[in-house]
């Protein structure tokens, strides 16, 4: 028997909304991953993992990040030691960063905000240009911070609103034990806590010039000695071999932990910035690492004063 017209409209009725709604299934499906792989990086591309302090026998906690979000978070911990922020500080500074740009220094965001940290030039944080600089805007998040009284004692959720003046303030509780464990590692408190492997295929030729013009950005002109004619052949002056450069580890009075933690520090660095800086081996403290293998005990046994890197050539 042949359908009425009104039951045929009914059943063209219901397979529009079933088509809608299986192409709104699609569409968020899409979104959600999408999503993911913008903050995440892609998928695949997760190459650099922090471990907590107990996490040698595989209990503790990890971490996973890219080579990109690593390298942001070592500036910011690095730019924050140099200004002689506690730990504490550079907690908060990560915290912020995962919760505003996933630790991406990324171009856009709500009407003009920009960057690691979401900074607006409309509300004085500087200009577009010095915003995505991850030194420059690191900088002016941790001086707007010591602004703020008694911030090592608030909760992070409103020491960084106090920053930030953000829609969202409790948002940035959700990612406050990943950013402590990176804080740790990045400032060297847990030695050997961050392992990288960068692709080979997309490490450039590493260049001593280039890397300690990083060094001297992130941690301040005083992390080499001043170099002239004479001192660029010694070691100390951040001179070794060719393909390789030796950074000294001296006290560091801005430093709670002393020395050897500021080696780390400056290892972890390293470590963090292999793939942008083309680094492939690093030495400090009798332990190696090496893309493919991550740390190791070395050798020939490194001591605690220089961290020694090797670069790809």
């Amino acid at each position: 028997m042949p359908r009425t017209v009104s039951s045929a409209r009914r059943h063209t009725g219901r397979s529009r909304r079933l088509r809608i709604a299986a192409a709104f299934a699609v569409l968020a499906a899409l979104g959600g991953y999408l999503t993911v792989q913008y903050v995440s990086g892609g998928k695949g591309s997760e190459q650099c993992t922090v471990r907590s302090a107990d996490g040698s026998d595989g209990r503790g906690r990890t971490y996973v990040l890219t080579s990109e979000q690593a390298a942001n978070a070592a500036t910011i911990s690095a730019v924050g030691t140099t200004r002689g922020m506690p730990e504490r500080a550079v907690t908060i500074a990560l915290a912020t960063a995962l919760q505003e740009s996933g630790l991406r220094n990324i171009e856009h965001g709500d009407r003009d905000s920009l960057g690691l940290f979401q900074q607006r030039p409309s509300q004085g944080w500087g200009t577009e240009k010095q915003i995505l600089d991850p030194v420059y805007s690191a900088g002016k998040f941790y001086q707007h911070l010591a602004e703020v009284p008694g911030y090592s004692r608030l909760p992070l959720t409103v020491a960084a609103q106090r920053v930030q003046r953000s829609g969202f303030p409790q948002a940035y509780a959700k990612h406050e034990p990943d950013a402590a464990l990176l804080a740790a590692a990045l400032t060297g408190r847990t030695p050997s806590a961050l392992t990288c492997a960068p692709p080979r295929t997309t490490a450039g030729t590493g260049e001593a010039s280039k890397v300690r013009a990083a060094l001297v950005r992130a941690f301040g002109k005083d992390v080499l000695p001043a170099t002239d004619g004479a001192a660029e052949q010694t070691p100390a002056a951040g001179a070794t071999a060719a393909g390789s450069l030796s950074v000294p580890v001296r006290p560091d009075r801005r430093s709670a932990g002393g020395a050897r933690q500021h080696g780390w520090a400056l290892a972890h660095w390293a470590v963090a910035q292999s793939e942008a800086l083309g680094i492939d081996e690093v030495a400090y403290a009798g332990l190696v690492w090496e893309p493919e293998s991550g740390w190791r005990t070395e050798r020939k046994e490194s001591g605690t004063t220089e961290v020694r890197m090797s670069l790809v050539h």
